[in-house]
Formats: structure tokens, C-alpha cells, sequence
């Protein structure tokens, strides 16, 4: 009896075996990586998609010194230039979701607010909304910036609104969402706020909750490590997040718009979310009222969103910005 031939797998079977192989503990690899830095380093995986959105926005950061404030903001994309400044306790990523349906059309500057994100600040300095103005005309003539729509949302839109006001010159329109700043129907915000109560600070995750249902229509359905991270920033930011939130609640901050109404020259677009429980809806008329001598003025409304119409509804909110840019 002859004997046997052995068998020998085929180089193309092995070389696929050893592949796959490699892919499976990449896998486990991967898992091992992701989890431990969820259980001991969440920032990192928040940087890390903060980093991705700005990417798919099509925009970078850059960084420069004007005045008081080494400021912090991204830039991207092409066409006429827009300025978007961001709320209370918020910073520059917030724009994102918003910005990546913007830069095809539209050259972006994105900054973090002096005091906010990762622009520097100046221990003991005040940070309410004229003082803001200030530092964001020295921020623009580093920059360059002759003509450009500025867009302000919430406490943004106050700074955004004073600036406008002093510099018409610079503003070839001006674009307020769900901006403070402005007369309106007192809501439990409101009084809580003029109650010397400060809803936007919190020790756990049930105040972050609470803090989140002011400003979104749905709960934020964020994993518990990544609320940890939110927890301690504003533990680590508590003592500005204070004297700020106080320096606003003087009536030349909370009306620090309604005052200069008559002085806004340019288009005005007022954007509001109809369930807005921060700054209610009431102010769209405030703004419409009292412009007095604006060249245009339009004003929208999105349902479904609360205080955050560029987070919970961004298709929306790029549209009206665009359709208004376009048409001044």
C-alpha cells in the first residue's frame, strides 16, 4: 500500500487565517483601549469626538493673542465671512453640528469666549456682556475682519447685540439666537435667576439632569462617565461660573440688548426655539418692536428645540442662517 500524501493548505488559506487572526486581536485590542479609557480617562473619548466633528465641519483651531485673552477658535470654510459666538458655560464645539452644513458656503470664525473654553482668563476680571464686546473688538481687529454677519446665541447673542451696536460699521448684519439680553415674559428661569439661584451648577448627576431639561426639549442620553466629565469641569469652574452668572443678573446685563435696540442699523435676524424655557419666546417681540432702526429685520421659529436650536435642531438652524445670509 503506497503511502499517504500529506495535505498541505493553500498559501492564499494561510495568509487569510493569519489575517484574520491579526483583526481579532485588533478587535480585542480596540475593546481593551475603548473601555479602559471610558472607566478611567471619558475626556479623552470626548476630546477625541470633539476633534472628529470639527473635522467633518471642515474646520481647525487655531489660537492668538488680543488684548487680555489668548483666544481659542476654529476657522474653515469659504465664502462670506460669519462669526458665531457661543452661550453661558458653553464653548465653541457647540457651533459644530451647525457648521459642518455652513462651511460649504460660508467662512467661519468660531471662538471661545474669553473666559470660556479654552481662551484664557484673566483672574478677577469681569466677563459681563460689555466687557465681552470689548475683548471681541480687539479679537477682530487682530484678525483682520472688516465686514462680516455676527451671530450670537444666548449669552452670545447679549455680546453679539452690544458689539453690533458700537460697531456698525463692522456688522453687515446680525443674527440673535434665543439671545439673553432682551425684555421678556418672566418665566421660573427668570425668577430663580433674579433669586440670586444658579441653576447652572451642579455636584451630580441628577443636578446635571436638571441643569440639561433647562435647555434641551429631550434628556441627553449621555453614558454616566462622560456626565462624570461635565460634573467635574463645572466643579472645577464653579467659582467664574458664579461670579459671571451674578454679574449678569444686574438689570444693565438682562436688558444690556433691549437698551441699544434703536442703535442696531443693520439686518436683524431673530431665531428662537417656540419652547425656549431659558429665554422665552416673548422676547421675539421685544426684538421686533423695538428695532427701530434696523435696514431689514426677519425673525423665525423652530419647534421642537428649547434653548439649543444649533445642537437639537442644526438642519434647521444652517437653513434660516443661510437663507438670511444670502439675502444680505
Amino acid at each position: 500500500m503506497p503511502p499517504s500524501t500529506p495535505t498541505t493548505t493553500p498559501l492564499w488559506k494561510r495568509m487569510l487565517l493569519r489575517r484574520l487572526k491579526f483583526l481579532a486581536w485588533l478587535v480585542v485590542l480596540l475593546a481593551i483601549v475603548l473601555g479602559g479609557s471610558y472607566l478611567f480617562a471619558p475626556q479623552w473619548l470626548l476630546q477625541a469626538n470633539v476633534a472628529r466633528e470639527a473635522m467633518a465641519a471642515h474646520v481647525e483651531e487655531h489660537s492668538v493673542q488680543a488684548g487680555d485673552t489668548h483666544w481659542v477658535y476654529y476657522e474653515g470654510g469659504q465664502g462670506p465671512t460669519l462669526v458665531l459666538l457661543h452661550g453661558f458655560d458653553a464653548d465653541k464645539s457647540v457651533w459644530l453640528p451647525t457648521a459642518k452644513l455652513l462651511t460649504p458656503h460660508f467662512h467661519l470664525i468660531i471662538p471661545d469666549l474669553p473666559g470660556w473654553g479654552d481662551s484664557s482668563r484673566v483672574p478677577g476680571a469681569s466677563y459681563n456682556i460689555d466687557a465681552q464686546a470689548g475683548r471681541l473688538d480687539a479679537f477682530v481687529r487682530t484678525l483682520g475682519l472688516q465686514r462680516f454677519l455676527l451671530v450670537g446665541h444666548s449669552m452670545g447673542g447679549a455680546i453679539a447685540g452690544v458689539y453690533a451696536s458700537e460697531h456698525p460699521e463692522r456688522v453687515s448684519a446680525l443674527a440673535l439666537l434665543d439671545a439673553f439680553g432682551l425684555k421678556g415674559k418672566e418665566n421660573a428661569f427668570d425668577r430663580d435667576a433674579l433669586a440670586g439661584r444658579n441653576p447652572f451648577v451642579f455636584d451630580h448627576r441628577a443636578g446635571f439632569e436638571r441643569a440639561a431639561a433647562l435647555a434641551y426639549a429631550q434628556p441627553l442620553d449621555l453614558p454616566g462617565r462622560f456626565v462624570d466629565v461635565f460634573i467635574q469641569h463645572n466643579q472645577r469652574n464653579r467659582a467664574f461660573i458664579e461670579r459671571t452668572f451674578n454679574e449678569l443678573r444686574e438689570p444693565g446685563q438682562y436688558l444690556s440688548v433691549q437698551n441699544r435696540l434703536g442703535q442696531l442699523t443693520m439686518p436683524v435676524l431673530g431665531l428662537w426655539c417656540h419652547d425656549d424655557r431659558i429665554v422665552d419666546i416673548s422676547a421675539l417681540d421685544s426684538l421686533r418692536n423695538g428695532l427701530t432702526a434696523a435696514s431689514a429685520i426677519s425673525t423665525s421659529t423652530i419647534n421642537g428645540c428649547n434653548h439649543m436650536p444649533m445642537l437639537e435642531k442644526p438642519e434647521q438652524t444652517a437653513q434660516i442662517l443661510t437663507g438670511f445670509a444670502l439675502s444680505h
